[in-house]
């Protein structure tokens, strides 16, 4: 069974890590010094903060798919919708290896539709900054600047076309 995926960027993970705490009833399933999860049953949703994407506020929507078979099952629908995909295999993003589809909805909200395929020790792709998960780009801020912050980038469209994406996000 699917789960509806939600990722908001935080400015004070600390903070929001216990407001949503205290309103779901439960600590996070995940919780790193930049991120945290949690997989809720009532609703089943996979609600997920951080602070790695600049601007606070809503970073994307998504479906969490539990097989294959699901996962391939939204992204025939995404086909039927006529919106340009991008598929991620293997993708390394928010501390889990994934395949994902990437689309824009109509006004611009990107939504992530993925299978965790295992855990991994860091961020993303080229966050590999000891466990932690900060981005490298070499500098001693630990912060990629050519991925705006973050190493785990939604999918950007321009013209209705997926715009490519920088290196550090598996391009």
């Amino acid at each position: 069974m699917k789960r509806f995926h939600v990722h908001v960027a935080v400015q004070d993970l600390a903070a929001s890590t216990q407001f949503y705490s205290t309103l779901f009833g439960m600590p996070p399933s995940v919780q790193k010094s930049d991120y945290a999860k949690w997989m809720l049953d009532d609703p089943r949703v996979n609600f997920a903060i951080s602070e790695r994407t600049g601007a606070a506020g809503l970073n994307h929507l998504g479906f969490q798919a539990e097989t294959d078979a699901e996962l391939e099952g939204i992204h025939a629908n995404l086909k039927k919708a006529g919106t340009d995909i991008v598929a991620e295999k293997g993708a390394n993003c928010c501390y889990a290896k994934s395949d994902k589809y990437w689309v824009q909805d109509p006004s611009g909200i990107p939504w992530e539709s993925f299978r965790s395929l295992d855990s991994i020790p860091f961020y993303g792709e080229h966050s590999h900054k000891g466990a932690l998960g900060a981005a490298n780009d070499g500098d001693s801020d630990g912060v990629d600047a050519a991925c705006g912050g973050t190493a785990c980038c939604p999918t950007t469209m321009k013209a209705g076309k997926p715009e490519p994406k920088p290196a550090c996000c598996n391009g």
